[in-house]
């Protein structure tokens, strides 16, 4: 069954190919998503088994990141149909393909218990959203595809060097080179420590680039500025969970080491730190919204690394961040897709009194404010303040001070931009466009904040389990 999740999404961009209706075409993306969804909630609700060899399994973390990934993207697919609807001057023949090899892509990420074919899946996601952030087909795209490719793909290389030092660690220590994730965990307390600090380090670096982490973030705000909604949601929520978990996997044989430990610890706290400073220098007074956003998403990688060096009480805080995250992600990028539609721009002196014009989609922009900012009662808040309270428990008081501080700052530098678009008047001198607030385009978003809601008040049992079993995998053993 597990292997469906990858096959339909494929049989769905081949039907996508063919269908040569550019009104059409796009409905097939929610008839392949929610299955893929269905399907998901099955799997979660089952135990897995490793499949022959070891290669393919569904455990714990896989599940966490692929009930996020399938969310998203059933909310950007439905979305989808009502988005392309005013975009018909364009073939959206790449668009829908490449959005169903991305699926199918981050799913295989999410099975993968083989690193080296883990890499594969995340170099096929990087490729597969490439034709995507180009989609407007302008200069300025062109540019942010261009940065996006260079970028994530020396980063890509980067961890393939880190890999091949992994599997050398191995070798060292007289054990059978391998990268199945399986027999490294065992083998862990006898490899050689110096090539798997080396290999620690370039494997960050490489799929922190792919991540967003600072300083390796600078192809986001492009791409995320110039792509449409639903794809900066996915790569601000999708793709961020798989170079997430591919990171944890390293982590995992890391923390398998046994020594040393505060050594990956420390680093991935100092990353994440420096993370969310560059997000709050340049989150002040931003005025590209979409721009904005993508300094959110290098605020919130930073969130999600710190927790991850905490351990301990943080893990269960970040697990359900990374969840957050991709949901709240989708209802802004959604809804400010429909800002920058119904105003034909997206920068702050443009767009003014969204709750007057587009009140739906201003309403919607100003909740996603208030939940990707941790404010209760949306989830974010729950995630960020278990991860935050681990560290004063842990007696980690100047990380736990400086993720304050950088919180607090954040949050008025996207005051400042966010309230004078949602309140206050539309300009009167702007020309009229084709956009108003349909139930295909408001809809997804707004089912996704009340999912945002509903996890912040009454999170469900069985999402909290396995939230515990994923944090359980990450705690050190003696």
């Amino acid at each position: 069954m597990v292997y469906l999740t990858i096959l339909l999404p494929l049989l769905g961009a081949i039907i996508a190919w063919i269908i040569p209706d550019n009104r059409m075409r796009p409905v097939i993306l929610p008839v392949i998503a929610l299955p893929h969804l269905g399907l998901t909630s099955y799997l979660l609700a089952t135990d897995s088994v490793p499949s022959n060899g070891g290669w393919i399994w569904l455990d714990p973390l896989g599940k966490i990141t692929l009930l996020g990934i399938s969310v998203l993207f059933a909310v950007c697919a439905v979305y989808a149909v009502g988005y392309l609807a005013y975009r018909q001057e364009r073939s959206n023949r790449v668009l829908c393909l490449g959005l169903l090899v991305c699926l199918a892509a981050m799913s295989l990420v999410t099975l993968c218990q083989h690193l080296g074919l883990l890499w594969v899946a995340v170099e096929t996601t990087t490729i597969a959203m490439a034709p995507l952030i180009y989609f407007n087909r302008n200069a300025r795209s062109i540019e942010a595809t261009w940065k996006y490719l260079l970028i994530c793909s020396v980063g890509i290389a980067l961890a393939l060097l880190g890999l091949l030092f992994l599997a050398y660690a191995t070798h060292v220590a007289h054990q059978d080179a391998t990268l199945l994730l399986s027999e490294l965990l065992v083998g862990a307390p006898e490899i050689n420590r110096g090539w798997l600090h080396a290999a620690f380090i370039f494997l960050l670096v490489g799929y922190g680039s792919k991540m967003g982490l600072a300083p390796l973030h600078t192809w986001k705000p492009d791409a995320y500025g110039e792509a449409p909604g639903m794809v900066g949601a996915l790569l601000a929520g999708g793709l961020v969970s798989c170079a997430f978990l591919a990171i944890i996997r390293v982590y995992q044989v890391c923390l398998a080491s046994v020594v040393e430990v505060a050594f990956f610890q420390n680093v991935l706290i100092v990353l994440g730190l420096f993370s969310m400073g560059v997000a709050a220098v340049f989150m002040a007074r931003q005025h590209d919204f979409k721009r904005m956003l993508a300094y959110s998403s290098v605020e919130h990688v930073g969130i999600l690394a710190i927790g991850l060096g905490l351990g301990k009480g943080a893990l269960f805080g970040v697990l359900f961040h990374l969840l957050n995250n991709g949901l709240t992600k989708g209802v802004l990028f959604l809804s400010s897709a429909n800002l920058h539609r119904s105003y034909g721009g997206k920068t702050t002196d443009v767009v003014q009194g969204a709750l007057t014009r587009i009140p739906w989609s201003g309403g919607l922009f100003l909740a996603g404010f208030i939940a990707i900012t941790g404010s209760p009662p949306f989830s974010p808040f729950i995630s960020e303040f278990s991860i935050v309270s681990s560290a004063f428990i842990e007696g980690r008081y100047w990380v736990g001070s400086l993720f304050i501080l950088f919180l607090a700052i954040i949050f008025i530098g996207m005051s400042l931009t966010v309230l004078p678009m949602v309140m206050g008047t539309p300009r009167d001198d702007l020309p009229a466009t084709d956009y108003k607030d349909r139930l295909l385009t408001v809809g997804p978003p707004f089912v996704t904040i009340l999912i945002i809601l509903w996890l912040g008040v009454w999170p469900p049992e069985a999402l909290l389990q396995l939230l515990r079993d994923g944090a359980a995998m990450l705690e050190i053993r003696p």
